[in-house]
């Protein structure tokens, strides 16, 4: 029987959710980096002592709330509980242990209570710059940056020396890095500070009761949600574009009773090219599909996920063996929520949308600016999102990462370039009953006198966004420099006055293109 009450755990629900946001504010507006503070690319937890995740800051990236739960798993066989102390905080970007590439760094924090360990602050960030050449051409894991083995960045209040001058040996802008990792020491020491005054202020003894009663509230409330739909198996399959040849993922979702199983099994086999996706991120994108189909409203933790099983075969493309490359393992994982709500559209085709023109697209930057000091920037660009059953999907939202785009203006007074379009790409959403969101045409010009080298990795260019329930497909994506197509995965170097243009594909219609109202007529 619960020890709280509905109206006392909702109160004290809102007030965990308010600290770890507001110590989130803290993390953005102290950091050193574009693609945290405008892109918002990064995450804040609490989990109990246990290692349960209890709840996250609201903007957080998905893959990051689904992973690090199991990172604090790995870190604790490093450093068992017993060996850690008040003011240490743990490290790593091990992308099998994480999130799954090593541009995401995560850290975690103890919180103690007298003596007692009851509970670990986490945060993950996306790092634009680990060292090393992050490439398209990466064959193995080592090739893709430096890797940071569990270890305490901080001990007992005071920052590691060694451990901050690997940091600084392998970074070309360590300052923005470390900027961005001391400005979550200040997150994590407000969110102790608010834990601890909650638990006080609410009488609370002992918060594995609490998250107890918590997670199975949010477990009844999924299984409620999984028992209402008929039993059975449900499969999808999506094509990548992949490299030499093209990749398949394959998806089968069972329903059993108040369970779902989601294995992958058949899914092509994993490739010397960083574009596989660990167990972690698998299973982190599988859940938040599922989520977001059938209990989007409850709070997002352990609980919510106790009635779900995902399962890939080990060394395909959604279970890699070490040390398959995974630098862009966005371009696997990104096409999972997809597959799910294929597999689904027989169940729930109220609920799912057509394909969005995503795995997200994005570019890195990296040269001199004319003071002589590196820069390496990344950008953002969105395609058109996938219809859904009522209304038309919108244009360039990102999905099924919500990172934010950064504005041309903070993006033109970083770099010595200059952005000459942006616009929607007409009639590149798919048909159907309801269309697709368009796409967008970015271009990027070299304004300065130094030639600045260019990475990209797209995907949605040989197979474009799917319609869904006999929708039509969005527009494909292209790549240009000059207005010259070029392959959609690569490393370019762009002479000054070279204009680099990309179009994003449109998102899939959904319906039959036949029923389709006609313009004028309410939907």
């Amino acid at each position: 029987m619960s020890r709280y009450g509905a109206l006392q755990i909702g109160l004290i629900w809102q007030r965990l959710s308010g600290f770890i946001d507001e110590s989130a504010q803290v993390f953005l507006r102290t950091s050193f980096s574009s693609v945290v503070r405008d892109n918002w690319d990064m995450a804040l937890g609490l989990m109990d002592g246990q290692g349960r995740q209890i709840v996250q800051s609201s903007r957080s990236v998905p893959s990051f709330i689904g992973t690090m739960p199991r990172t604090l798993a790995s870190m604790l066989e490093r450093f068992p509980r017993e060996r850690l102390e008040p003011g240490d905080v743990l490290i790593s970007n091990d992308g099998y242990l994480g999130t799954g590439h090593l541009n995401d760094i995560t850290m975690v924090m103890p919180v103690f209570r007298g003596d007692r360990l009851i509970a670990f602050i986490g945060s993950t960030f996306h790092s634009v710059d680990i060292g090393g050449a992050p490439s398209v051409d990466a064959r193995d894991a080592f090739e893709e940056g430096l890797t940071i083995p569990v270890c305490r960045i901080v001990v007992g209040g005071h920052e590691n020396p060694d451990v901050i001058a690997f940091l600084e040996a392998n970074l070309r802008a360590p300052q923005e890095t470390l900027g961005d990792i001391r400005a979550q020491f200040a997150a994590y020491g407000q969110a102790r500070e608010r834990l601890l005054a909650l638990l006080e202020s609410e009488r609370i003894d002992d918060l594995d009761a609490l998250v107890d009663d918590i997670l199975a509230r949010c477990e009844h409330s999924m299984r409620r949600a999984i028992e209402v739909l008929p039993d059975g198996c449900f499969e999808d399959e999506i094509q990548l574009d992949g490299f030499d040849v093209p990749l398949l993922i394959r998806c089968a979702v069972t329903i059993d009773g108040s369970n779902i199983r989601v294995d992958y099994s058949g899914s092509s086999a994993q490739i010397a090219r960083p574009i596989n996706s660990v167990l972690n991120y698998t299973i982190a994108y599988t859940n938040y599909a599922l989520k977001c189909l059938l209990d989007p409203t409850t709070p997002n933790n352990d609980g919510t996920f106790r009635p779900v099983q995902v399962s890939a075969p080990e060394g395909t493309i959604v279970n890699p063996r070490r040390p398959a490359p995974v630098w862009a393992r966005h371009l696997s994982g990104h096409y999972l929520p997809p597959v799910v709500f294929g597999a689904m559209a027989r169940v729930l085709p109220d609920r799912v949308i057509a394909d969005c023109g995503s795995p997200l697209w994005s570019a890195y930057f990296q040269g001199r600016q004319p003071d002589g000091r590196n820069f390496v920037k990344m950008f953002f660009m969105n395609g058109g999102h996938g219809a859904r059953a009522q209304r038309d999907g919108p244009a360039c939202l990102s999905f099924p990462s919500n990172v934010a785009t950064l504005s041309i203006e903070r993006f033109e007074s970083s770099v010595p370039m200059l952005i000459t379009e942006k616009a929607l790409i007409d009639g590149s959403g798919g048909v159907g009953r309801q269309r697709g969101g368009p796409g967008q045409r970015i271009s990027f010009r070299v304004t300065g006198e130094q030639p600045v080298v260019m990475t990209i990795r797209h995907e949605r260019v040989k197979f474009p966004p799917r319609g869904l329930m006999g929708g039509g497909p969005g527009a494909a994506g292209r790549d240009l420099i000059n207005d010259r197509v070029i392959p959609a995965k690569g490393r370019y170097t762009l002479a000054p006055g070279d204009v680099a243009s990309f179009e994003t594909p449109g998102g899939g219609g959904f319906g039959a293109p036949e029923a389709a109202v006609p313009a004028g007529e309410p939907s």
